[in-house]
């Protein structure tokens, strides 16, 4: 069990080492699977540890508790063997949707001219700049995405609880009507669904585990994750390194030129970790962990030019795709020696944009304008307060098909295909893991640790220890972190947001932040040429 009442967040491997090491381990007899204090997660990253939940389950049972189910929380709640729910709690499985804010009307008002460049026609991450509604191409691809996602959600579900097909359209689409039937009864209503087994309090629950698992004072015995994590890593780090290393590194974040801190992908930074990797002679293999939907062209040319010195000196890179490896995180696979994806992966959006904002009829408004000379016609062309020229336009518009072209011809060489085969499975169009394994995107469905075993055997060994490298901070990074820890946190003390966050109910949070996504989105934007791979739709 893992409350995460002190960890804001919980890395998918540790889940899954525990997970296994306790299979394994024979002082645990039960897992305790216990979601409450569970924010959510990617339907990618719920069914890596599923299948983690699988393997525990074909040797010992597996309890779920929980006062209350959201979507994700059930999700993986269903793989235990026993569901109890509390009276009070219910289940709610609302599907998955995907909206956004568009901006365009705002911007007239403002009088911001927005002028977007972009190759392929389902290349949304610029929609909101250019209309007031999703387009019909990127309406299709989405109900289409969705559509998938929803699928194998509902009958994973249905299988692991051996449901009828249809039962959880049925619960979701008539929710409202089964809820009068039950009186109002969520608890209720989620076990004549047979989305539970039991409905009990949590004193109910502690005297049911209590004879269930019985320990040595005739109550269970039980270790939380974190603690049993650290007592099984102490166990192993007593045995001798091993001369083998699989490293796993880990891009998660938005590309962008550069060096970057952990929480983005700066170009340089993962270009300079798989340099480091391929001049270690321990290191035999490298598996690239991307849970990315894109950013700077430049940059991701630069780790992918890394990536393939790396496979020119013998050291096989695969890639595991998490919850989304698009646009410039396909960018940056599409040439390793073996792509991997869950079934709910997103991935492709194989296109590019590009985005100038010029705000000279916003200055006139308020009497403001700019006026010069330049030795040449497009001298100004990249001054925001100047209208962008028409050969301005069209030089930026030559550099945007220039990278699609490239980027077609780079997935073509990687999948062993054509420029003009895959522009029939890009032009910005994303897929998910499933989809993408039927049009050649990639080479299997597996999770990180199936990666990590094909990554072994491609490198020709048995025996290895894994190892995930990151970058540390420089004295300077660490310094600015401090810093601007104690600013927030002395901003609180004395009744002061540091950010809009702080100033908005936790509650609406989550709101706020699909609101403001794509503006939040610009602040990333570093690309040295104004050249961008993002898929800003892909859900994670």
């Amino acid at each position: 069990s893992q409350t995460g009442q002190q960890n804001s967040e919980t890395l998918v491997r540790d889940v899954i080492e525990a997970i296994d090491a306790a299979r394994d381990d024979p002082r645990i007899t039960h897992l305790l699977l216990d979601t409450d204090y569970m924010a959510g997660g990617g339907l990618s990253k719920l069914e890596e540890i599923g299948f983690a939940l699988q393997r525990f389950k074909t040797e010992k049972p597996i309890i779920a508790v929980g006062d209350y189910y959201s979507q994700s929380q059930y999700f993986l709640a269903a793989h235990a063997n026993e569901i109890i729910l509390n009276p009070l709690g219910g289940v709610i499985i609302n599907g998955f949707s995907s909206y956004r804010s568009y901006f365009k009307e705002a911007l007239d008002k403002l009088d911001i001219t927005v002028n977007v460049f972009r190759a392929g026609q389902y290349k949304s991450a610029v929609e909101p700049l250019m209309g007031n509604s999703m387009s019909p191409q990127v309406r299709e691809e989405t109900r289409i995405l969705l559509d998938d996602l929803w699928s194998f959600y509902s009958s994973e579900i249905e299988d692991l609880r051996s449901l009828e097909t249809g039962t959880i359209d049925n619960y979701t689409n008539n929710l409202h009507l089964a809820l009068a039937e039950n009186g109002g009864d969520t608890a209720l209503l989620a076990k004549n669904a047979g989305l539970i087994d039991t409905i009990a309090t949590r004193t109910e629950i502690n005297d049911y585990l209590n004879d269930t698992i019985p320990g040595e004072t005739d109550e269970f015995d039980s270790i939380d994750m974190v603690s049993y994590l650290k007592n099984i890593r102490v166990s192993v780090n007593q045995n001798p390194e091993n001369e083998n290393q699989i490293a796993v590194v880990v891009a998660s974040g938005s590309i962008m030129d550069g060096q970057q801190p952990e929480g983005s992908i700066g170009g340089d930074t993962l270009a300079g970790i798989f340099s480091d990797l391929r001049e270690d002679e321990k290191v035999k293999a490298i598996v690239l962990r991307i849970d990315s939907g894109g950013g700077s062209a430049f940059a991701s040319e630069i780790i992918r030019d890394s990536i393939n010195v790396t496979r020119a000196e013998g050291v096989p890179v695969v890639v595991s795709m998490g919850s989304v490896a698009a646009s410039g995180g396909y960018w940056i696979a599409a040439e390793t020696d073996r792509v991997l994806a869950m079934s709910t992966s997103i991935t492709g959006s194989i296109g590019v944009w590009g985005v100038i904002p010029t705000i000279d009829r916003s200055l006139a408004k308020l009497g403001v304008y700019s006026d010069g000379v330049g030795t040449n016609d497009i001298s100004s062309m990249m001054q925001i307060d100047r209208p962008l020229s028409k050969p301005a336009q069209a030089i930026i518009q030559s550099g945007v098909d220039n990278i699609y072209t490239r980027f077609l011809a780079l997935v073509a060489a990687g999948r062993d295909s054509t420029p003009d085969e895959i522009h029939e499975i890009a032009q910005g169009r994303v897929w998910t893991g499933t989809q993408a394994l039927d049009n050649g995107l990639i080479d299997e469905i597996g999770d990180l640790k199936n990666a990590i075993e094909v990554a072994a055997m491609l490198a020709g060994i048995q025996d290895y220890t894994i190892d995930y490298p990151r970058k540390e901070m420089t004295p300077f990074e660490t310094l600015i972190t401090e810093i601007n820890n104690n600013v927030a946190n002395f901003l609180g003390s004395i009744g002061l947001a540091p950010k809009l966050g702080s100033i908005i109910p936790k509650s609406l949070h989550y709101y706020t932040n699909k609101i403001f996504e794509p503006i939040r989105m610009m602040e990333t934007l570093n690309d040295p040429k104004g050249v961008y791979l993002y898929c800003d739709q892909c859900p994670s």
